[in-house]
């Protein structure tokens, strides 16, 4: 999961991906503004099959915080 992640997320968000880790910050690491989040979270959701609601989104600031969210939603990837 954590490796389709990178890509998708170097994709949209135009960084490297072997700079990303399940650390970096969107916003700080990453300098994803909120436009870019919402690209982000419709390419996971339809990557991997899931559906983020938006109040969701905001305890999801890391990397590591997606790959949690979605294993406790019971999403493999």
């Amino acid at each position: 999961m954590f490796d389709k992640l990178k890509e998708i997320i170097a994709e949209k968000l135009g960084a490297e991906v072997d700079e990303i880790t399940e650390e970096s910050r969107f916003k700080e690491d990453l300098e994803a503004d909120s436009l870019d989040l919402f690209e982000l979270v419709m390419a996971i959701e339809e990557e991997f099959g899931a559906s983020i609601p938006s109040e969701d989104l905001e305890k999801l600031a890391t990397v590591g915080d997606v790959i949690e969210y979605m294993k406790k939603q019971g999403i493999e990837g």
